[in-house]
């Protein structure tokens, strides 16, 4: 059983990948490599790396893109961006979509297995979290599945909406629902928005804490 860490090397530059690709296998760790984005993207769902190394500028997807995919996806993979772009501006960026670190080229084979080992240290922090809520998730019978059927709907509205509008979007049954919507108000990811007509109990609606705050 191969129990080496796995890194996924993503640039369009033969040179520069095989480069990395030595570092890499030098500093003890598996590694895949691709041309291009889009192929990177359809390595890391089969490879699962832990680490990815992607460049910026690429045919195809460049490294911005590839990296809002990749994140889509995957919430606990450590993202290492390389550019030769040292504006603010395109770092910002990058960070927002995903990448945990970032590095400008030309980089040094010392500078970038250091690089590397703190990456990896994120991966097993972000994978480390993961789990917990895994755990959390399964102490109160709540199912990975049902829950991102929920998520997914709530992060993709952009309005408030009752439980029965999201039993009826997701197909659940309503105190399915209602259950899964107690655990992500416990937990601050949604809150409840009361609505007073004029009779009667208010109606709670539900939303995305991030929607509501942006």
């Amino acid at each position: 059983m191969n129990l080496k860490k796995k890194i996924l090397v993503i640039d369009d530059e033969p040179d520069i990948l095989y480069t990395i690709k030595e570092i890499c296998e030098f500093a003890g760790y598996d590694v895949e490599t691709a041309g291009d984005g889009l192929r990177g993207i359809k390595i890391h769902e089969s490879y699962e790396p832990n680490l990815i190394i992607v460049d910026y500028h690429m045919p195809e997807y460049d490294g911005l893109t590839t990296v809002k995919k990749i994140r889509q996806s995957d919430d606990t993979v450590a993202i290492l961006v390389l550019t030769v772009d040292e504006r603010q501006e395109i770092l910002e960026k990058f960070m927002e979509a995903g990448a945990t670190d970032f590095s400008i080229k030309p980089v040094k084979a010392v500078d970038l297995i250091a690089r590397i080992n703190i990456n990896m240290k994120v991966n097993e922090i972000q994978q480390k979290e993961k789990d917990e809520v895994m755990n959390a998730y399964t102490e109160k019978g709540i199912g990975e599945g049902t829950m991102e059927k929920i998520l997914t709907y709530l992060k993709a509205i952009e309005k408030e909406v009752t439980i029965k509008d999201i039993s009826l979007a997701v197909e659940l049954a309503y105190q399915t629902v209602h259950r899964y919507i107690q655990y992500l108000i416990d937990s601050e990811q949604v809150e409840v928005i009361s609505k007073y007509g004029k009779r009667g109990r208010p109606t709670n609606l539900y939303k995305m804490k991030q929607q509501i705050n942006n």
